[in-house]
């Protein structure tokens, strides 16, 4: 599954907004870097802080943990 995964930059972005699926509203969190490669995604029924602060810790761990791998 990560073998499709871009190469991300070290500049990015994490974007809140919402869509509709299947009728409904849901927020949609993503992590986006510079260059416009999406690193990660999140979507709930609610706008929850405690949701966003869990993705943004996600998103700078994965984040992370590909640099250091590429550093390898």
């Amino acid at each position: 599954m990560n073998q499709h995964k871009k190469k991300v930059t070290n500049s990015w972005r994490l974007d809140e907004t919402y869509i509709k699926v299947a009728g409904k509203e849901r927020f949609l969190y993503r992590a986006v870097d510079k260059q416009g490669n999406i690193i990660d995604f999140a979507t709930n029924q609610k706008r929850m802080k405690g949701l966003a602060q869990k993705f943004l810790n996600k998103a700078i761990g994965n984040v992370w943990k590909f640099e250091n791998n590429q550093r390898r």
